[in-house]
């Protein structure tokens, strides 16, 4: 067994032969195990234990265990406790996952504090078996039936090449004892279900069938990069930012704030990949989708435009030919402009006031330049709303800014956006960024000018 775990930390670059290594030492036999290989391999190592206190006598009983394991194996011990139980009751998670964020960020600080390069787990074949069927039993992808990682970062598994048995039977041959976690020999939660019940069960039915499952999950875990790398290349070609707004052919920007310009994906490309779904997936996931919206949103490509989808952090729409997604912002509140003057919007950005003599006529679309004499204060910035209408600059008659905005071909998201001017009658003066109302623009008659100037 030693040599089966020294090829397989070789193989995959587990652990450096002059470095400093931590060891989670419970006093259970796969812990135990994996310091009395590792000091056989001729690793340093030290060791950490902690004491959750969660099982009466049986946690001290364990402490006491480890203490005597490592004074007589000359390993230096680093020891904590924890009231797991207030933690987990202060930050309303379960005992499981109190016990596993305490014991993490403990070992994390320690590695830290001692100049570890890893923090040594003892996770087995049989341990990896049981997570491939919980995440099965769960409707997991392939992301989760590839068993446990050999690394994730400090966090290194030595013992994932070898079985439960291949330990029991190394500790028996060296006569090594250990402790019994007592928990773990009753079915009260899933994984210990499927590790008393169900694997017991499919090695019946099909012997052999834990090796199988694990050789399957290495399997996976191969075609898993195969599929990452299928993945990351679609998306290199699909997830391009824009880099000029629909309504560029006239010279138009998109509407204020100006957010960050949020992913077009083509609906056509989407679906002459060899799996939408799994594109959509892997595109969504981390912004907070859920599989039922992916689900849900593969359904609507061929459904035309309007559909919409939002996650915690982000909302997704269907335009047109085209999906776009975007972090979701808090709407902009209206603001209150008595006289000429600088002004902060609540987002922070700057809007200028201007009145002037100088008659000059604004070309860039952050600014805009009007007839002051036409103008009633108070004016108000605000977002636009349904039913609003103006009288677009160099057109006659009045059009709903809900219509003209469709016409630059704006998604149902920039129109949200989209902030106006208003006057003292909440008469439109500026469709910020992209218009003026006509009815205020600047003639050979005017006097002087008002600028907005957003900066």
């Amino acid at each position: 067994m030693i040599n089966k775990v020294e090829t397989y930390i070789k193989k995959d670059g587990l652990l450096s032969a002059d470095a400093l290594h931590l060891v989670a030492l419970s006093g259970g036999a796969d812990s135990v195990a994996m310091l009395r290989v590792l000091l056989a391999l001729g690793y340093h190592v030290e060791a950490a234990h902690c004491n959750f206190h969660l099982r009466g006598d049986e946690s001290d009983r364990d402490e006491q265990f480890v203490k005597n394991l490592c004074q007589q194996n000359d390993v230096q011990l680093h020891l904590i406790h924890f009231d797991t139980a207030e933690y987990a009751s202060l930050h309303q998670v379960s005992i499981e996952m109190a016990a596993r964020e305490l014991r993490y960020r403990y070992f994390n600080q320690l590695r830290q504090d001692v100049g570890a390069e890893t923090v040594c787990v003892a996770h087995h074949r049989d341990d990896a078996v049981e997570t491939f069927l919980m995440n099965l039993l769960r409707g997991a992808g392939i992301h989760g039936l590839t068993g446990i990682r050999p690394r994730n970062g400090h966090i290194v598994r030595p013992l994932l090449c070898i079985s439960r048995q291949d330990i029991l039977q190394y500790l028996d041959s060296i006569g090594q004892h250990y402790v019994t976690d007592s928990t773990n020999l009753v079915d009260d939660v899933l994984r210990n279900k499927i590790r008393l019940r169900l694997i017991p069960l499919l090695d019946e039915m099909s012997p052999g069938a834990s090796d199988n499952i694990s050789r399957t999950a290495t399997y996976l875990s191969e075609a898993e990069k195969v599929y990452n790398d299928g993945i990351r290349r679609y998306g290199d070609a699909l997830a391009r930012w824009r880099e000029e707004s629909p309504a560029s052919e006239g010279n138009l920007v998109p509407p204020y704030p100006r957010t960050p310009v949020p992913p077009i994906i083509p609906i056509s490309d989407i679906k002459s990949s060899p799996s939408p779904l799994c594109l959509l997936h892997e595109w969504l996931s981390p912004l907070g989708f859920n599989r039922s919206q992916v689900d849900q949103l593969v359904d609507s490509l061929d459904g035309g435009s309007g559909k919409e989808l939002s996650s915690p952090s982000h909302a997704l729409v269907i335009d047109r030919d085209r999906i776009i997604v975007e972090p979701i912002s808090v709407p902009l509140s209206p603001l209150h402009i008595p006289e000429p003057g600088n002004y902060r919007t609540s987002d922070r950005h700057l809007l200028k006031v201007e009145s002037t003599s100088v008659i000059t006529i604004s070309k860039t679309p952050d600014c805009a330049t009007l007839d002051l004499s036409k103008v009633q204060f108070p004016l108000t910035l605000r977002p636009v709303r349904e039913g609003d209408a103006f009288c677009p600059f160099g057109m006659s008659g009045h059009r709903l800014v809900s219509d003209f905005l469709t016409d630059l071909k704006l998604s149902v998201l920039e129109k949200r956006r989209q902030l106006v001017v208003t006057d003292a009658t909440d008469t439109i003066l500026w469709l910020v960024g992209l218009r003026t109302d006509n009815r205020f623009r600047v003639t050979p008659d005017t006097p002087a000018i008002l600028r907005f100037t957003f900066l």
